[in-house]
């Protein structure tokens, strides 16, 4: 039986040889960033997400935490913290899965059948059972907007930085209303 530091180990090396962009915290195998294409047959399609991941001492018996770094439109993703509500990370998890089923399969799936009866994100949820149409459009426009490469890289900086830019973003509308008025 291998101890939770060699499956971390071995589960994040797979992650590192895929095709998929890891970019590790510190060099901490259990603190990482992998860049996240959305789904080809999805209005989340053209998008590019940077996810946090976050492995617990218990992995794989306890389910990593998952975070999007950039916004994203989506029920069951809160649009604020980015953290995710998904089934088979939280309550289903079983030490099978791997980190790649994550990137391969979960996020996939949960971005092409969101769960409306389940949201983390309200708003996202009542437009999704209302019009659909409409939904797929917001996101749509949250995809151009957030889910760039110039978005996934800024959504790496230290959090100092991130505080920066959005009081310096704050002060810029407020003077572009002024200037409204």
């Amino acid at each position: 039986m291998s101890s939770p530091r060699r499956r971390i180990e071995t589960d994040v090396m797979k992650l590192l040889m895929s095709d998929y962009e890891v970019t590790l915290v510190n060099d901490n195998m259990q603190e990482f960033y992998v860049r996240f294409h959305g789904p080809e047959d999805t209005p989340f399609k053209s998008g590019l997400w940077k996810i946090h991941v976050e492995l617990p001492d218990q992995y794989p018996y306890k389910s990593p935490s998952i975070g999007f770094m950039n916004k994203i439109f989506h029920p069951n993703i809160d649009e604020l913290s980015g953290s995710v509500c998904l089934d088979v990370i939280n309550q289903t998890w079983s030490p099978m899965y791997d980190m790649i089923n994550i990137f391969e399969t979960f996020l996939p799936q949960l971005l092409r059948y969101p769960n409306p009866t389940d949201p983390l994100n309200g708003e996202a949820a009542a437009i999704l059972l209302r019009d659909p149409e409409t939904y797929n459009a917001k996101v749509k426009e949250y995809v151009s907007k957030y889910a760039t490469k110039e978005a996934a890289d800024a959504a790496t900086d230290h959090e100092s930085s991130e505080e920066e830019m959005s009081s310096a973003g704050d002060f810029s509308d407020e003077e572009a209303h002024g200037m409204e008025l």
